[in-house]
């Protein structure tokens, strides 16, 4: 199960229950030592480390103090300074811990000025951001790690205050049994792979649309990502007018030059490499497909998406130019607003690429995927994501699963690359993912 991700409100509610079930002092004891035990890790050791805590009259205040005991107990010489009675700077510090307002802060904030290689460390939030937009209230401190206390907020994934919370950290405190939004972990991948006694090479076969006869390669790489993540047989449409594709596809792959779709196929890809005139060419082929439908790059357009027929999932893979292409508008600050409205515009899951991945579902539910990296900034690589959720989703995955598992799968493979790597080494990379993930057993 993801980790959660709750609004303010849901939060409060969450901690009222467990108040209500073991009590404050206990909720603030376990929350405080979390923070406490993570402040460690950034100073590597306690004794004789110069510490500062910033308190507020709030839960968050209440978890500080503890840190600060947790901290002198173990030989750390720590001040505590009430938010109401902060300096506009420091100085001197080897860590400072932001425990001034957490999901209260409802008014500009400043934080004092930290001068030196002071580390910081933010108890839940860095005071000053918008729990539930990540809009910045004031001037916050910019954290070099948050640790997130019962669910994430959505702060700690979207708008401004992304430049704020530096590493994300999680203390999930027993806290929240249940949450209609998370974010995909480790854990969640060991769900991916999966198997059947009855397996035979039509049961998870994938059809993909892609390639031209100048942009062979997007075929290629939606291919190799779809064979790498699972589909049992691939059967590739170029538009090609009869011509074989520029770059040959994997030797496993079938060239299929029929203008119908295999009716034996379980979920179809389309768009990678197609030109941006596809439509025409894309809707006649698609109009009697009854599986789920995975749409990226040239097939991004708002007419073929008009045309789909509405009880067919489709997932939509943008990154934000295709996603201003689709909609009219920038993607803005406010990106998990943007993805579930187009969700809910559409009726289609929609998973808007980026360093941090945001993917909705028609009803509002969500998944954020925080394993992008910057070795994924490159041409190609989103052809690989669509082959992987082609071939996740010919595995019986559910459209909105199989999108988030797989950006997850390839931000982890994207991780394993080195800098300046090509797209065409992704697919060997999310093998040794998946061999990893299976190495660790079922959660």
């Amino acid at each position: 199960m993801p980790l959660p991700l709750l609004s303010a409100a849901d939060m409060r509610e969450a901690d009222a229950r467990c108040v209500a079930t073991k009590g404050h002092v206990a909720l603030v004891r376990d929350a405080g030592t979390a923070v406490a035990l993570e402040a460690r890790r950034l100073l590597g050791s306690c004794y004789g480390r110069r510490v500062v805590v910033i308190v507020g009259p709030g839960l968050n205040g209440a978890d500080g103090r503890v840190v600060a005991e947790w901290l002198r107990g173990r030989g750390a010489r720590v001040d505590v300074i009430d938010v109401d009675h902060q300096p506009t700077s420091l100085r001197g510090y080897d860590l400072y811990v932001d425990a001034a307002f957490g999901l209260g802060c409802s008014r500009p904030y400043v934080a004092p000025t930290i001068s030196g290689p002071t580390k910081v460390l933010a108890v839940d939030l860095p005071s000053g951001v918008n729990a539930d937009t990540g809009d910045v209230l004031g001037a916050p401190a910019r954290a070099d790690v948050t640790v997130a206390l019962g669910a994430f907020k959505y702060a700690h994934v979207n708008g401004a205050a992304l430049d704020y919370v530096g590493e994300r950290r999680f203390a999930g405190l027993h806290i929240v049994t249940h949450a209609r939004d998370g974010l995909v972990t480790d854990d969640d991948l060991r769900d991916f792979v999966r198997f059947s006694p009855s397996d035979h090479k039509w049961k998870h076969a994938l059809a993909i649309l892609a390639g031209s006869a100048t942009m062979g390669g997007a075929a290629v790489l939606a291919c190799e990502g779809a064979i790498a993540a699972g589909a049992s047989m691939v059967r590739l449409t170029s538009r090609l007018e009869g011509t074989r594709p520029v770059a040959p596809p994997p030797v496993e792959v079938v060239y299929d030059e029929s203008p119908r779709i295999d009716p034996r196929v379980h979920a179809v890809v389309v768009g990678p490499g197609l030109g941006v005139d596809a439509t025409a060419w894309l809707a006649p082929r698609l109009r009697d497909v009854t599986v789920p439908v995975v749409v990226d790059a040239d097939g991004l357009t708002g007419e073929l998406i008009r045309q789909r027929p509405r009880e067919v999932p489709w997932v939509l893979t943008p990154h934000e130019g295709e996603f201003a292409r689709l909609t009219g508008t920038s993607v803005g600050r406010d990106r998990v607003g943007a993805v579930r409205q187009l969700a809910r515009d559409t009726g289609c899951v929609v998973l808007l690429k980026g360093p941090v991945t945001i993917v909705a579902d028609p009803a509002g539910a969500l998944r954020v995927v925080t394993s992008g990296t910057s070795a994924l900034a490159s041409a190609g690589t989103g052809d690989v994501l669509a082959g992987l959720i082609g071939a996740a989703i010919a595995r019986g995955h559910d459209p909105f699963s199989a999108a988030a598992l797989s950006a997850y799968l390839h931000g982890r493979a994207g991780a394993r690359l080195g800098a300046y790597a090509n797209a065409s080494r992704l697919g060997a990379a999310v093998r040794d993912v998946i061999a990893a993930t299976l190495t660790r057993g079922p959660r």
